[in-house]
């Protein structure tokens, strides 16, 4: 579970798909001046050019709220490429409008500088720690309106076997309380 990232949009915030994951680090002027002049490559277009639909944007970015990875038009960008949500645990830009956009969007503030100003964009689809959480390619980042977690790829059948079992139980247990049930017994 992701301690941190929060929705941004109380209407789009359910969400499951593959981690396409996104390590940055702080910010450095000679790495900054090196994508400017084109001699590295912009990492930061290249994982919205990259990820494909159904995934979900895993945004590493240590808690650095004072800038901004994306803004409503690259969140937008992504609702039509069919991203199936965005995680981060950092900044964006133009929160208001992008909680207005119907796509999940997790992060942890909000700020009007661009990513360059306080981190850099060094590798995708590698292992990155989100909120604490580790966080492989392609492992399964599931959110609602409680929050995220992150499932590992090879565990995903054993997890989502054992939700379900646990879901209906606590259906049955409401449904009884319901009927007035006393907790002691009845729960769990």
């Amino acid at each position: 579970f992701m301690f941190g990232p929060k929705p941004l949009n109380a209407n789009a915030v359910k969400f499951a798909g593959p981690a396409f994951t996104v390590r940055t680090i702080p910010v450095r002027e000679d790495l900054v001046e090196a994508q400017t002049a084109g001699a590295r490559p912009n990492l930061q277009s290249r994982s919205v050019a990259d990820i494909q639909p159904g995934q979900v944007l895993a945004v590493a970015m240590e808690g650095e709220t004072r800038t901004a990875f994306m803004g409503d038009i690259m969140t937008t960008h992504l609702l039509v490429k069919g991203a199936a949500g965005i995680v981060l645990d950092g900044g964006v830009s133009d929160a208001a409008a992008i909680a207005q956009i119907p796509l999940p969007l997790f992060c942890m503030g909000n700020a009007a500088t661009p990513v360059t100003s306080h981190r850099f964009v060094i590798d995708l689809n590698v292992p990155v720690g989100i909120a604490g959480v580790p966080v492989l390619p392609g492992d399964i980042l599931m959110g609602d309106a409680n929050g995220v977690v992150a499932i590992p790829a090879h565990l995903v059948e054993e997890i989502a076997a054992a939700a379900s079992e646990r879901e209906l139980l606590e259906e049955f247990v409401v449904g009884k309380v319901r009927e007035g049930r006393p907790l002691a017994g009845t729960y769990p």
